[in-house]
Order: C-alpha cells, then sequence, then structure tokens
C-alpha cells in the first residue's frame, strides 16, 4: 500500500467515526430519553428533552473530533502568503 493510499484510508476512518459518534449520542439518549418516559409516564417531556441533549452532544463531539483531527493536518490555507496572485491595486503615480 502506497503512502498516498494509505492516507486516504485513515482520512476515511476518521470521517466515519465522526458520523458514529454523532449517530451514537443522538439515538442513545433518545433511547433513554424514551426509557425514562415509560418508567415515569411522563411522556413526551423527557424524550424531547434528551433529544436535544444528544442533538447538542454529537455536535460537541463532532467539533471535538474534527477540532482533534484537523490540528495535526498542515493548514490548506496560509494568510499572509505572498506570491503573484496576492498583489495589491496598481499604486497611482501622478
Amino acid at each position: 500500500m502506497d503512502k498516498e493510499t494509505k492516507q486516504t484510508a485513515i482520512q476515511m476512518a476518521r470521517v466515519s467515526s465522526i458520523g458514529i459518534a454523532m449517530v451514537i449520542a443522538i439515538f442513545g439518549c433518545l433511547y433513554l430519553g424514551i426509557w425514562l418516559d415509560r418508567q415515569l409516564e411522563t411522556e413526551p417531556y423527557l424524550t424531547l428533552l434528551f433529544l436535544l441533549i444528544g442533538i447538542a452532544a454529537g455536535f460537541r463531539n463532532m467539533y471535538v473530533l474534527v477540532k482533534r483531527y484537523v490540528k495535526d493536518d498542515k493548514p490548506i490555507i496560509k494568510s499572509g502568503q505572498s506570491g503573484p496572485y496576492r498583489k495589491g491595486p496598481p499604486s497611482k503615480k501622478a
């Protein structure tokens, strides 16, 4: 396996782990909310509460994982980079 193929496989594994973490957080909290509603006979309040908590936890997991994976890679856009494509407006000569 060459280096480029290995890097692509690693990136695909990272992306899939982000999706899996989000789904597990949302559906885990939803299931817990449904179970608690049935036990305490408070339908639909705890289901909705835990669904919102699961969505927030899923997005937090996504943020943390993306932040962890992106800091390891080289930045795509470098600010203040000089080059022929970064010329300023033409100067006005009187």
